[in-house]
């Protein structure tokens, strides 16, 4: 995702699902009821999927051989995802994001419409990637900023939500911003590139984070919290704030439920990660759904390039035994397509592809 302070956004403006949510069954508009939903599989033994796991202390602190970085490259090129524990961002912390995001999600609705988004924006409550009138949505709300570089930032967001709220998103998506750059060092270490390429892809870097809710829905079987998709990111991390699992991968060609540990992040691998490794790593597609009972919370962190680079393969990873496996992009451009089109898969980032034959 990028930031509204430098790219034009076509997402149209819809009302608040949560509030909607209120309202009986019978009432649900048609925009958010669907036919096409695939069941997802039921993994043996009836249990959610365990993803790999990777310990970033391990991950850290190892030698020259280190086992975990091993684990690392297999997860982002055989699975797309990894549940990451021991990643050094304070329990507490974590506990109280979770308990004021549930709050500033029960705020009432003239409180909310302070930071609601406004024609042609996208950051603050609202949501995302809705280019025509006609398209089906999502049953949830986001809320939606840019929070690096700083000096992008929307100055009026973080300072006037509610305190301690800011104050606790404040030293969170620091706290992020910093496990990212130690992640994607760890990524270069992996793919075998140099770090300081990868520093140079990046660059200044961008975050922008986006919070759901998804309310319940005694008919969720026929809305989605989400709908399927890869983000178009070089990595997402992504913490559930509450203990309402729904995140769900296609792996195998069936879609699974993710099951996390407590306070683990679940980091994915996005479209600008499978571009720059030259297709070693591969986004893959994932939804939100939603409980007949209970409210889902989940908080997304995205990280991507510079606003002003290029996105391409790695100079390293391409050769003449590797060709490029995708076309070289302005990353302005790259963003101004994302936000032109609605989700769709993996639609999005095969206009990029080479054709190998």
């Amino acid at each position: 995702m990028a930031s509204n302070a430098s790219v034009e956004v076509s997402s149209l403006l819809v009302p608040s699902v949560v509030e909607m949510a209120k309202e009986p069954s019978t009432s649900i508009p048609s925009r958010y009821l669907r036919s096409d939903i695939e069941k997802a599989a039921v993994p043996d033994g009836d249990k959610a999927l365990q993803i790999p796991v990777i310990d970033m202390q391990k991950l850290v602190s190892g030698g020259p051989n280190n086992s975990e970085i091993e684990k690392l490259d297999f997860a982002c090129k055989e699975w797309g995802f990894f549940q990451l524990v021991n990643h050094g961002v304070d329990s507490i912390l974590l506990e109280n994001l979770k308990a004021e995001i549930a709050k500033f999600f029960k705020l009432p609705m003239e409180e909310k419409k302070k930071w609601w988004q406004t024609p042609g924006k996208a950051e603050g409550f609202g949501q995302a990637f809705v280019v025509s009138e006609d398209q089906k949505l999502d049953w949830g709300d986001l809320f939606y900023m840019l929070a690096y570089p700083l000096r992008l930032r929307n100055p009026s967001l973080i300072p006037s939500l509610p305190s301690p709220l800011s104050e606790t998103m404040e030293r969170y998506t620091s706290d992020l911003n910093s496990l990212s750059k130690a992640m994607q060092e760890k990524i270069a270490e992996a793919l075998h590139m140099k770090i300081e390429e990868m520093k140079e892809l990046v660059g200044e870097g961008r975050q922008t984070i986006r919070v759901n809710c998804y309310p319940p829905c005694d008919m969720s079987d026929q809305v989605m919290g989400i709908t399927p998709h890869s983000d178009a990111t070089l990595i997402t991390v992504l913490l559930q704030l509450n203990d309402v699992d729904g995140l769900e991968i296609r792996k195998d060609g069936k879609w699974v439920r993710v099951h996390p540990q407590p306070d683990a992040f679940i980091v994915n691998v996005g479209d600008m990660l499978e571009i720059i490794s030259n297709g070693r790593y591969r986004s893959i597609e994932h939804r939100g759904t939603v409980h007949p009972e209970k409210e889902r919370l989940s908080f997304a962190t995205f990280f991507g390039l510079r606003y002003d680079g290029e996105l391409g393969p790695a100079p390293s990873l391409v050769s003449e035994q590797s060709p490029a496996k995708f076309m070289k992009v302005k990353v302005q451009e790259f963003y101004k397509g994302l936000f032109s089109r609605g989700l769709q898969g993996k639609a999005y980032i095969d206009t990029f592809k080479i054709d190998q034959d």
